[in-house]
């Protein structure tokens, strides 16, 4: 590898470090990983747990967001909705990720007939609509968490795959990639230890910027009764339940539909942050 190829990581951690709204993104996404990751410590209560009795009762000091319909408590359930959330989004984020990364750089990599054939069924699921498929894959498979993924994926790995594709078409003519090939590196190497390598840093941006569509995409699966079944809360299906009792009982919808927002626009600041950072050519400014 020669020296300068790599990613100046100081150097983008620095800019990284200036970017305001990036760093504003980054402590959201934080928050909302924490959340999700201690839900059973920090939610005060089971999501599960019912109350007629309690039934409906806005915010107070006993119950901060209030209760639903069913007397549950409104922030455990945004809380445990964030961990079902974030566990579709990771999943179906990674699933994308690693097709659409292998795919990509084969393409870009090899070009001629791998790359039209691959380019071409990429334009095929872009060509779909997205509700389309998961319609088919939720009647062929039913509705689960594992669906969900898998549906979310299928309609997001092609973008990442064209991208991951345009930087190993830029990479492959560099001169340590013909350095690599004069020395009897196979192609499995040079994909792997050269041009993966150095496409690492728009695929971490790809992903940051992916996690809050899949969010989005979720959620409104689930507010259509696709993605996480109740009683298993999910943000998108909190909105929905919460839907009859707008006018009597604001709060069941309007929190989760908060936490869907300020989850995607800090997904989405952290990932503008990463790319500006991990852009040479917006190098020494500062948003």
């Amino acid at each position: 590898m020669i020296a300068g190829e790599r990613l100046e990581r100081p150097s983008v951690f620095r800019r990284f470090a200036r970017h305001r709204r990036g760093l504003v993104g980054g402590v959201v996404v934080a928050i909302m990983v924490t959340a999700g990751a201690l839900a059973p410590v920090l939610a005060p209560q089971s999501y599960s747990a019912q109350s007629l009795l309690n039934r409906l009762k806005p915010p107070s000091a006993v119950h901060w967001l209030g209760t639903d319909g069913f007397g549950r408590d409104v922030l455990s359930r945004v809380i445990w909705g964030s961990r079902v959330s974030l566990e579709i989004g990771l999943a179906a984020t990674t699933l994308a990720l690693v097709v659409g990364t292998a795919v990509g750089s084969v393409a870009g990599y090899f070009g001629g007939a791998a790359d039209t054939a691959i380019m071409r069924a990429a334009d095929v699921f872009l060509s779909v609509p997205a509700l389309f498929l998961i319609l088919i894959v939720v009647a062929l498979f039913g509705a689960s968490l594992a669906n969900t993924a898998l549906v979310i994926a299928l309609v997001t790995w092609a973008p990442v795959g064209r991208v991951v594709r345009s930087e190993c078409l830029s990479l492959r003519n560099r001169d340590f990639v013909h350095a690599a090939a004069a020395l009897g590196a196979g192609h499995a190497r040079i994909l792997g230890r050269h041009l993966l390598v150095n496409a690492l840093p728009i695929v971490i941006v790809q992903a940051s910027l992916l996690l809050g569509q899949t969010i989005l995409i979720e959620s409104g699966l689930s507010y259509l009764g696709l993605g996480a079944q109740p009683p298993l809360p999910s943000w998108g299906n909190m909105v929905v339940e919460g839907r009859q009792f707008l006018a009597s009982a604001w709060w069941i919808a309007t929190f989760p539909g908060l936490a869907i927002f300020v989850t995607v626009l800090g997904f989405n600041l952290f990932g503008d942050g990463l790319r500006d950072a991990s852009d040479p050519t917006l190098r020494g400014n500062s948003p």
